[in-house]
């Protein structure tokens, strides 16, 4: 089940990638530090962390590795990325999160840094987005679930990303995860960042014709036409 692999460019993927998923660590470091609540799978390691005593970049590490093996239950094809999305991004969150200082005291406290911290987290999640997908290694896990969902049940790629992140973020909540404003402004800014750092890095979604056609065919059955 898994992508081949072109040996001739894996040298600088490689590279480019761990960019690209150190900045995804600082993303979820800032979000966390900055207090104002983080995206969905944050609110629920950060939750697991505490209750585990272990660190979240652990939980992260945990989390990837069982929802892969889920993707690949329902015969999800991965790539080395996915693999490297697993073990890299948990460590790289445990660093930036070791290096970048909290902002204590409540939500409303410092509300103007808290906000600096939260803008970058979105900026730096949009560019490493755009970075990780633009080497076109293998989606990472929670997305190759998202995939394999879709294609069992036939649920849009929207439907089957809202279920998941929806479902983790309810249960990090109900154990005390970091859920705020910002998780919420999270999910409706993520978007646009990751569409903007495309347009700014040239970055061209793998498969795009492919995804649009599905999108066509799925946007027809649903209006009947």
């Amino acid at each position: 089940m898994l992508k081949p692999i072109n040996w001739k460019t894996f040298p600088r993927d490689f590279v480019v990638i761990e960019i690209g998923l150190g900045l995804f660590g600082f993303a979820i470091a800032m979000l966390i530090q900055g207090g104002l609540g983080t995206s969905s799978w944050a609110v629920f390691e950060v939750a697991m962390a505490r209750i585990l005593g272990v660190t979240v970049g652990t939980v992260i590490v945990i989390d990837g590795a069982w929802v892969l093996v889920l993707a690949l239950a329902l015969k999800e094809k991965v790539g080395w990325g996915t693999l490297a999305n697993i073990l890299s991004i948990g460590p790289w969150t445990d660093l930036f999160k070791f290096l970048i200082p909290p902002v204590n005291g409540e939500w409303t406290e410092l509300l103007w840094l808290r906000l600096i911290y939260f803008a970058l987290g979105i900026v730096a999640m949009g560019f490493a987005s755009a970075i990780y997908i633009g080497v076109n290694a293998g989606a990472g896990p929670r997305d190759s679930l998202m995939l394999a969902i879709h294609r069992m049940t036939g649920w849009s790629l929207r439907v089957a990303r809202t279920s998941i992140d929806v479902t983790i973020a309810f249960a990090g909540i109900l154990l005390g995860g970091p859920f705020g404003v910002g998780t919420i402004a999270f999910a409706f800014l993520v978007g646009p960042s990751v569409q903007l750092a495309f347009r700014l890095l040239n970055v061209r979604p793998h498969g795009e014709k492919e995804v649009r056609e599905s999108e066509e065919i799925e946007e027809i059955k649903e209006t009947g036409k």
